[in-house]
């Protein structure tokens, strides 16, 4: 479907490009937001990606909202670019499974009919693609998950979740950047900071990344981990659709 374009108060809009999680509806966002970033537009204030839509928010003393839709409409009319030779952002997050760093793998490995092991090999044999952050800040919505190992959230939230865990909900997976109460199954830990504000950038994860969980054991848990980010085709990302 074309790009919709409808107010959101009186200093924002949303862009709507469907209704799914899909890999090319989330290029398409990024490709927007890219383009609008080019055009250094003064009264845009902030850019923010979901799974299917851009809030797009501005300067209402700069902008109406039809000089907000006039600027905006011309980038919708694009093509999305193909991604077969796209380069992509890799970063790979070490991560502790099962025991008291995982209290819900058991859980996710017979709710699933498969042994412990077998959702560790899935769930870090594919790569992820950031949809979008929300929730707590840096926390990150994960696509692309073998729904072998879908879990459905716990029937009573934790009041705490340590922060660096690793957890399923249905098909979508995530790491708590902070302690914070939540819902998701927990699989495991990582020791890497997912959001630090004493960073120019915050969180260590933004849209568009991809990411691939690296089983560690144990007695790695008091190295400092700095996780390794680089680039990669498209086409080379493990489980890419």
């Amino acid at each position: 479907m074309k790009p919709t374009i409808s107010p959101v108060g009186d200093c924002a809009i949303s862009i709507d490009f469907g209704q799914a999680i899909d890999p090319k509806i989330n290029r398409q966002i990024r490709q927007v937001i890219e383009q609008i970033k080019l055009l250094q537009l003064d009264g845009i204030i902030e850019l923010v990606p979901t799974y299917c839509a851009l809030l797009v928010q501005y300067d209402a003393m700069v902008y109406t909202y039809s000089d907000i839709c006039r600027t905006i409409n011309p980038i919708l009319q694009e093509s999305v670019t193909d991604s077969a030779n796209e380069r992509v952002t890799i970063i790979e997050i070490p991560t502790i499974y099962g025991g008291e760093y995982g209290l819900d793998l058991g859980f996710v490995a017979s709710h699933n009919h498969i042994s412990e092991a077998e959702v560790v090999s899935i769930h870090s044999g594919t790569d992820y693609l950031v949809y979008m952050l929300g929730f707590i800040p840096g926390f990150t919505y994960l696509g692309g998950m073998n729904p072998r190992i879908a879990t459905p959230r716990l029937s009573s939230p934790r009041t705490l979740i340590p922060a660096g865990s690793v957890g399923i909900a249905g098909e979508q997976t995530g790491t708590y950047p902070s302690d914070s109460p939540g819902g998701w199954q927990i699989i495991g830990r990582t020791p890497v900071t997912m959001y630090d504000m004493s960073k120019k950038q915050a969180a260590l994860l933004r849209a568009g990344d991809y990411v691939r969980y690296v089983p560690i054991d144990e007695k790695s848990l008091g190295m400092e981990y700095i996780p390794s980010i680089y680039e990669i085709e498209s086409g080379d990302l493990r489980g890419y659709k």
